[in-house]
Parts: C-alpha cells; structure tokens; sequence
C-alpha cells in the first residue's frame, strides 16, 4: 500500500488528478501478478466505472511509463502487456503458445548491466531480459495423447 501512495503523491504534486478511474487502473496494476494488457485493464474497470474509456487507460499506462512505474512488454504482434508489480530489473519467461509470462528475479541483471557496461564503456539506463519457450500447461497440451 505504500507504493501506490507514494505514486499517488507523486502525481498529485506533478498536476495530475486522482480521479476514481485513475485510482482503480492504478491498483490493478501494482497489485496484478498475470501482466495484463491495457484491455485487460479497461475491462476490469469498466464494470466498475463504465464512463471510463479505453483512451483514459491508455493514457494513464502510457503516464506510469515514463514516470518508471510500470515496465512494459512488448510482444511484437501481440502488443504489450504491462508490468506494475514489480519494476525493478528483473528478467521474464514468456510463453510462445499461450502468452503467460512468469517473473524470474533469479538473474543479478544489475551485476549483468554493470558488468556490461565496464567492458564496453556503454552507458546504461535500463535493461529488460526476456526469455521466450512453452510453458509447462502448454508443453502438457502438446504431448500426444495416445
């Protein structure tokens, strides 16, 4: 609960008002673990607000980014799924046949980054590592029945 207060203060005292709506695309958010899309967002808070607009989520996720509040990942065809639970580095496993994606803080990339940038003198703000493959539910489907 600290996070979002903070994240509330914060864009409180950069201008922007805390509607209802905004408070609700908010906590979905920092509170989901299944890295949702900005429709999956908008239909959790349509039922509840349906005066919200798939533009106002939009608009707030595109805010939480360039604040550093929220990770995005982008899919490529798939579009982007957002991640507010957890915005310190860390790498995701992502399901090539059902599109979940699991958080994995089991690789140091701060160590990685630093690493990096010591060989090659770059300069770097910020790092995503993604790693692509089946799932255990989907390779489960893949297995013949026999």
């Amino acid at each position: 609960m600290d996070r979002i207060n903070r994240l509330v203060d914060r864009l409180r005292e950069s201008g922007f008002r805390m509607t209802p709506q905004r408070m609700a695309i908010l906590r979905i958010l920092l509170e989901s673990t299944t890295h949702p899309t900005a429709e999956q967002i908008y239909a959790q808070v349509k039922p509840i607000f349906p005066m919200t607009s798939l533009a106002t989520v939009y608009k707030t996720v595109a805010l939480l980014k360039e604040m550093h509040e929220i990770l995005e990942i982008n899919l490529g065809d798939s579009g982007s799924r957002y991640d507010g639970n957890n915005t310190l580095p860390h790498a995701h496993l992502i399901c090539v046949q059902c599109s979940q994606i699991i958080d994995s803080n089991s690789v140091d990339l701060s160590q990685l980054a630093n690493n990096l940038a010591a060989q090659t003198g770059f300069k770097i703000d910020h790092q995503r590592l993604d790693f692509f493959g089946i799932c255990p539910a989907c390779q489960t489907s893949l297995i013949p029945q026999i």
